[in-house]
């Protein structure tokens, strides 16, 4: 076990500290975010950031009701606008603690205390806080899984993209900054740390080319302190894609991104101005779609991961991918397997397109690869891991944008290539299958028994969301019946 998993592994074992406390276990990376963040900056030697009333030896030395108080006090205070340092501001903005026992305040301050932090500084900082958001997520109790996206699909989807030195990265639903934390990573690995760069390009990287925003302000938290931990200053806005908030963020040369699935909150619409496919939907895949073609630059790339329905929807759904594929070109399209997410029974899929020059007819052919089919029950027993993705990798090739050699594997292989002429054949659908798919006897395997309850939630979300969308399109075709019936009485 490194040192960082046995770090990890103590963390999450003060979540007994805080369950006793009554804190619920979505709560509890949250929690710990608060004393964490105040215990790094002080290994980091970065307390100047905080107020000097407010560090952690002031907080660690004191017991009883005063540490509780004091603490209370510390979350209130430094969410306040008098604090200069904005990142500071963000994460502890509206913070409160949940604990009401003193005793076990200081049983949390003196375990953070007492763990190896000197290997920890030499693996990482950033890394032992992803491994905790990584712990999080793989706890079905937490929830946390439904907003965290396996690091192997992370990672597997940064290396086909190549993020470079100078690009904008934007992750539009940033959820715990995975995606943005592993571009930075891929860029770094190839610029020793940033050394290579001159001072202006670093700055760039730190401070310009990660940008995003997110909905939920607790995840909003951790994706900033996750940021911070990687050396990455903000980029991040506590802020509603969907609403004019999306339409302010800066164009980007890459769009990384797994927005969340499901309908708008409320049933509501998108309120930007600026669409004109999805303003009246509120199908939130199909949205985000919307923004991250008018997010991107010409040229730029995109790796994002949409639900089933994004594929075969009527209406507005194929609208949608008509007008995607006259203005980009949608090369490549991974279908995942199913169980790899918090909600088993969700079929999912990456789409791999880059904006066109202009805004016609740029797709010509669109390659899919099918790794659900005759695929492992993933799920607790069985993991994702970088491997599984290795035969994908390989027959994507090294061009980012899908313009390496490739050779249509048959009807018996995982890898097709078909034409926009047979994609319009399929009324633009884009759920195109061909092995005979084993799902249902991969999750007949499945063995635990948070698994087998995961898949079961899975189904059962999915089905109220088709009711959901079918709906929405009834109430969409009456309305345009009733305003075809009002021209022709006109």
């Amino acid at each position: 076990m490194s040192n960082t998993t046995d770090i990890v592994a103590k963390l999450w074992s003060l979540c007994h500290i805080l369950r006793d406390d009554g804190i619920t276990y979505n709560e509890y990376v949250t929690e710990l975010t608060y004393l964490l963040f105040l215990k790094m900056l002080e290994e980091t030697k970065k307390e100047e950031r905080l107020p000097k009333a407010y560090r952690w030896r002031e907080l660690a030395k004191r017991d009883g009701l005063d540490q509780l108080d004091y603490y209370k006090r510390l979350l209130l205070d430094l969410g306040k606008a008098e604090v200069k340092d904005g990142l500071v501001r963000a994460i502890f903005v509206d913070a409160q603690t949940r604990l009401r026992k003193p005793t076990n305040l200081k049983a949390l301050t003196s375990s953070i205390d007492q763990l190896d932090w000197f290997s920890a500084r030499e693996e990482g900082l950033g890394n032992l806080y992803e491994g905790l958001l990584q712990k999080n997520a793989e706890d079905k109790k937490s929830g946390a899984g439904q907003y965290f996206t396996p690091r192997p699909l992370i990672d597997c989807v940064v290396r086909l993209l190549r993020p470079q030195v100078g690009e904008v990265v934007q992750d539009p639903a940033a959820g715990t900054a995975g995606f943005l934390v592993a571009a930075d990573r891929y860029i770094k690995d190839k610029t020793d740390d940033l050394y290579k760069l001159t001072e202006q390009q670093g700055h760039f990287q730190r401070h310009s080319a990660f940008i995003g925003a997110e909905l939920v302000p607790d995840t909003h938290r951790l994706c900033l302190m996750n940021l911070l931990l990687h050396g990455i200053e903000g980029g991040v806005d506590l802020a509603d894609t969907l609403s004019p908030d999306g339409e302010r963020l800066p164009k980007a040369d890459l769009v990384l991104t797994n927005p969340p699935f499901g309908t708008k909150k409320g049933g509501g619409r998108p309120t930007r101005s600026d669409f004109s496919i999805t303003a009246d939907t509120s199908n939130k895949q199909l949205a985000f779609v919307e923004h991250v073609v008018r997010a991107l630059k010409p040229g730029g790339r995109v790796g994002m991961v949409v639900p089933d329905n994004v594929l075969f929807e009527d209406n507005t759904g194929r609208r949608m991918r008509t007008w995607l594929m006259e203005l980009c070109n949608l090369h490549t399209i991974l279908r995942l397997p199913t169980g790899i997410f918090y909600a088993q029974g969700v079929k999912t899929n990456v789409l791999f397109f880059q904006r066109g020059k202009t805004d016609k007819a740029n797709t010509k052919s669109t390659w899919v690869y099918d790794m659900r089919a005759n695929m492992p029950a993933f799920g607790k027993t069985r993991p994702l891991t970088v491997d599984d993705f290795a035969a994908f990798e390989k027959v994507y090739g090294r061009d980012a944008n899908g313009r390496a050699a490739r050779k249509d594997e048959g009807e018996g292989g995982r890898w097709r290539c078909f034409t926009r002429e047979a994609i319009g054949a399929r009324n633009d659908s884009l759920d195109i299958s061909w092995l005979r798919d084993t799902e249902a006897e991969a999750e007949e395997k499945l063995t635990d028994a948070e698994d087998i309850a995961a898949a079961i939630i899975g189904h059962l979300k999915a089905a109220l969301e088709d009711i959901e969308t079918v709906s929405e399109e009834l109430e969409i075709n009456e309305a345009e019946g009733a305003a075809g019936l009002s021209e022709a009485a006109e």
